[in-house]
């Protein structure tokens, strides 16, 4: 492997000192020792041509841009590989990957069994289409052949000594290779395997790929034993009450009292599910009725359970598991700081080397500086920021280390929105309205003709609702709506007249406003030109849409554009720019759900595929009614077929996904669990409780979690804010700089040590 040898009194020393670590590439063990750091030993050679100035240059660049994303330095640093690192990490080259991983994810949705079908019910699903032998097959062999590709780089720029020490990296080359043989079996059996090993595999090409994912996960696991205890005492509260519930519900000579036994307590896998789906409320107040109706005093034990299971143990489990996740998360955290701090610092280091002489000062010239910036990929805004404060040191033409470290602060700072200068008028009358239609209070009245235009829609629609489509007066609601849009397009124009084009555009509730306005006005024409005309020249049938649909639609738009009142409530806009941020900043933690849906689902299907068929008599004959059709099947009441949930089973992937989001929400989640548990074997019941656990108990808590993190992150920073400043203001709300307050700062001999200890990286 070949390394460059960094800020050393000159080649020759280096070659000397660092001998035994370069022939360790040729098969011998590498040394590493600890050194000592002082700025005058760390000089640079005198005699530095121009190709070396320009590596120095490109270090100096990737570095930066590793901070910026939280990235490793330990990689390669000469020139090519240099190169071959910044393509592969480009937008073009990530994107490329995040399509790959997308494509091989979302082949399960078209392999057997095919989800492509309108309806996932078995008594209306007409035969999903089959992909023919090595059509999925292709595409899946292109996405391994590219995942190759991208093994082979990242083992290459980080060398063998770091790919030994990468877990995540001998995973990636094990579950790739099981990956291509399970491929190859596949062929060779033309498609006809029971098993698909690779599908259940799938997932950890999305793992790997997220580095904050695979924290998240990291941390996840070892939260899991702290929790153990919690979940040991929420299993002794519901065996205790199991037995006490068979003591108090036993098998009487009375079959009238009888009833719980019969219905929530024949057994202890009856006894145990009847208890545990009361945990989650699901079938409250259901399992006490029987009971609650022979004596009042039954309700005791049904009231006792829930109060310490569910709003105790069930509520101090999802303490515990927040502040202990919480706390996992912050050290992954700070090792991102770490990471970016690393970065900038190794960027200094290197621009030391830049066109240097021997000094007992480290400083960096502001050219220098100025062209690393014109030359890193990375949002212009910030780009901007760092360049106008490297310029504020021109004069001194140099810049020490805390001071090319203080320039980079400006990424840790929230982005504010400057919208352009107003337009001038030279007319009085003129300038007099542009003060009144720039005025805030214009929005207010804005947000009150909607408002009334939304009353107005909800009022015809009261008085319409039992008519049928030919009884609707859809004339009067086109007038009034005409008469709002009218209002819309006026309110847009004397905006853009005060504000100017630039200026009204700068604005996305603007421009979310202006394109719906723009949108309903074309309806409105449509409306007119299509049925007005064709009426005065008697002939009104002929049309593509009937007037109600596309007053209808023209509905459904005027309703939509009532959000237009989010940006101007301060809490309403911080909770929507919440969403926003967990939608943008969050979607690590979303990534783990979809990796936990995708291997459920997978077993899901491997376990229940087929399992549940309807009845004969229930499948839909054409002309016949659904009373005809059920008359000869009896159905207990609460069932999985009294309720018809034929459409929720494990039958296809996409009908797997729903049918775990359902349960996940725990709302008769029992009668599933009841069915499967039937229809094949009590022990159905452990993979849905132990989906319950994952996906409900486990992963919403933490999801919820980290909602009241971000939210109560973004409060604090703007509640002496202002409506106006909180529109301008765009918190930068990722996960590092939530915890940003409670990280602490690596020291400079801790950067320095790590620096020391960077693989390609030898300095002296």
């Amino acid at each position: 492997m070949e390394t460059d040898s960094l800020l050393t009194g000159s080649v020759n020393r280096a070659e000397a000192d660092y001998g035994s670590s370069s022939g360790s590439e040729h098969g011998g063990a590498p040394s590493r020792r600890r050194m000592s750091y002082s700025a005058a030993e760390e000089a640079c050679s005198v005699d530095r041509g121009a190709e070396d100035d320009d590596l120095y240059i490109q270090q100096a660049v990737v570095f930066i841009e590793d901070a910026i994303q939280y990235r490793s330095i330990n990689h390669r640093v000469d020139a090519s590989s240099l190169c071959l690192y910044r393509w592969y990490y480009s937008r073009l080259g990530q994107w490329g990957l995040g399509l790959t991983i997308a494509v091989l994810l979302l082949l399960a949705f078209v392999e057997r069994p095919s989800s492509l079908s309108v309806s996932s019910d078995p008594r209306y699903r007409s035969p999903a289409w089959e992909p023919p032998c090595g059509f999925t097959e292709s595409f899946e062999m292109v996405c391994l052949i590219i995942f190759s590709l991208d093994l082979t780089v990242k083992s290459y720029l980080i060398g063998w000594e770091e790919f030994r020490k990468s877990k995540w990296l001998i995973g990636y080359t094990v579950v790739l290779s099981a990956s291509i043989i399970d491929w190859m079996l596949s062929v060779s059996m033309v498609c006809d395997e029971k098993l698909r090993v690779r599908r259940l595999l799938r997932p950890f090409f999305l793992l790997q790929n997220s580095s904050l994912m695979k924290k998240t996960l990291k941390c996840i696991k070892r939260t899991l034993p702290e929790i153990a205890s919690v979940i040991l005492l929420l299993a002794l509260h519901l065996c205790l009450f199991t037995m006490i519930g068979m003591l108090l519900f036993a098998k009487t000579e009375d079959s009238k009292k009888n009833r719980e036994w019969e219905m929530h307590f024949r057994n202890l896998p009856n006894s145990l599910t009847s208890l545990l789906v009361l945990l989650t409320t699901a079938n409250n107040p259901d399992v006490m009725i029987p009971a609650y109706s022979l004596n009042r005093g039954y309700s005791i034990f049904f009231v006792t359970f829930s109060v310490i299971g569910t709003y105790c143990l069930m509520n101090l489990l999802t303490a515990i598991i927040y502040n202990q996740f919480r706390g996992y998360l912050l050290m992954s955290v700070q090792t991102s700081i770490i990471r970016r701090r690393l970065g900038i610092r190794g960027a200094f280091q290197v621009l030391t080397c830049q066109g240097a002489q021997q000094s007992t000062e480290e400083h960096v010239g502001v050219d220098s500086v100025l062209e690393v910036m014109s030359r890193v990929q990375m949002e212009s805004y910030y780009k901007a920021a760092i360049t106008t404060e490297a310029q504020q040191y021109a004069e001194a033409g140099h810049m020490d280390r805390e001071q090319f470290r203080k320039i980079f602060d400006e990424l840790d700072k929230d982005q504010i929105k400057e919208h352009p200068p107003l337009p001038q008028y030279n007319s009085p009358v003129l300038q007099r309205l542009q003060l009144i239609f720039s005025h805030f209070y214009l929005n207010i009245l804005g947000n009150a003709v909607a408002l009334g235009n939304v009353m107005c829609i909800c009022t015809v629609l009261v008085l319409n609702s039992e008519m049928s489509t030919a009884e609707r007066d859809n004339f009067s609601l086109e007038i009034i709506n005409l008469c709002f849009i009218l209002y819309y397009l006026f309110e847009m124009s004397v905006k853009i007249f005060a504000f100017g084009w630039r200026g009204y555009l700068s604005y996305k509730n603007n421009i979310f406003d202006g394109c719906l306005t723009l949108l309903l006005l074309a309806l409105q024409i449509t409306i007119c030109v299509t049925y007005w005309l064709r009426q005065a020249q008697g002939d009104p049938q002929r049309h593509y849409m009937s007037l109600w649909e596309m007053v209808r639609l023209v509905n459904m738009l005027i309703v939509f554009r009532f959000m237009r009142i989010i940006p101007d409530i301060k809490l309403m806009a911080l909770v929507a720019s919440t969403v926003l941020d967990l939608v943008k900043n969050l979607r690590a933690f979303a990534g783990i759900l979809v990796v936990v849906y995708y291997v459920f689902a997978v077993f899901g299907i491997w376990l229940f595929q087929g399992a549940i068929k309807p009845p004969p008599e229930m499948s839909v004959i054409s002309n016949t009614s659904m009373e005809k059709i059920t008359s000869n099947f009896s159905m207990e009441c609460g069932t999985y077929e009294q309720l018809e949930y034929w459409p929720n089973n494990f039958d296809d992937f996409a009908a797997s996904i729903i049918l775990l989001y359902n349960i996940m929400i725990v709302n008769n989640w029992q009668a599933f669990m009841d069915a499967y548990s039937r229809y094949t074997t009590e022990w159905a019941k452990v993979y849905f409780v132990c989906w319950w656990l994952t996906s409900s108990v486990m992963w919403v808590n933490l999801f919820v979690a980290l909602i009241l993190e971000n939210f109560t992150y973004k409060w604090d920073r703007s509640h002496s804010c202002s409506v106006t400043d909180v529109e301008r203001i765009r918190y930068e709300t990722s996960v590092q700089l939530i915890f940003k307050e409670q990280i602490q700062e690596p020291t400079e001999e801790e950067l320095v040590c790590q620096l020391h200890l960077h693989p390609h990286l030898h300095l002296h």
